[in-house]
């Protein structure tokens, strides 16, 4: 089918004002919009129709505490690496919404599935976690059209995270998701309006 230029319109505001949000509202989602977001990871591509993504809905708040505390660790150390003026920023920072989002997401890639009989990924088996991050990506623009916002925390330990839940051994954690309605809306993300990196351009090169 064909879409119109309001179509495409739209889609760019969703680009424009999808951030990783970190502060969020505490109020539940309905379960309809969960699953919506559910569903909406079902249409990513993925290499060879692999479809390697796995992904956990932690409520359990002791898994949450424990995740929580998994982050506060991860991030002492991750300070320590910057030196005065810029340790100082990066304290200022909030890097992750886990202490208020109501629905949080740990997604996991499965290293070798038997969904797609390996094509595609024989010589590039890093695909998997490319069509991973592509599922996610489905998700968060899902839950932006929804007015939901998301935030992917990084700064956890993976090999603990895959311990804490138990995961088969061939599940590689990917990543955390934050979900839930945020505090604010912004189109300028948080990181350029503390000062810390704004946007730099890369032209596509022609060869």
């Amino acid at each position: 089918m064909d879409f119109t230029p309001s179509e495409a319109e739209a889609l760019e505001r969703i680009l424009r004002w999808r951030r990783d949000v970190r502060h969020f509202r505490p109020e539940p989602i309905d379960e309809a919009r969960i699953e919506r977001l559910r569903h909406a990871m079902e249409l990513a591509p993925s290499v060879g129709n692999s479809r390697p993504w796995r992904v956990i809905r932690v409520d359990d708040m002791a898994l949450r505490r424990a995740v929580h505390d998994n982050f506060q660790q991860a991030n002492a150390q991750a300070a320590q690496s910057y030196d005065a003026q810029k340790r100082a920023d990066y304290d200022r920072l909030k890097l992750a919404g886990l202490d208020a989002a109501p629905l949080q997401l740990a997604v996991f890639t499965v290293t070798d599935p038997e969904q797609g009989h390996g094509l595609g990924r024989r010589t590039m088996p890093e695909t998997l976690q490319a069509s991973t991050a592509m599922a996610i990506y489905t998700l968060w623009l899902t839950a932006r059209a929804d007015n939901l916002g998301v935030g992917m925390v990084s700064i956890l330990d993976p090999h603990a995270i895959e311990r804490l839940l138990a995961v088969p051994q061939d599940w590689v954690f990917s990543a955390w998701l934050c979900i839930g309605t945020p505090e604010f809306t912004d189109d300028t993300p948080l990181l350029h309006r503390a000062g810390w990196q704004g946007n730099t351009a890369h032209p596509w090169e022609r060869r």
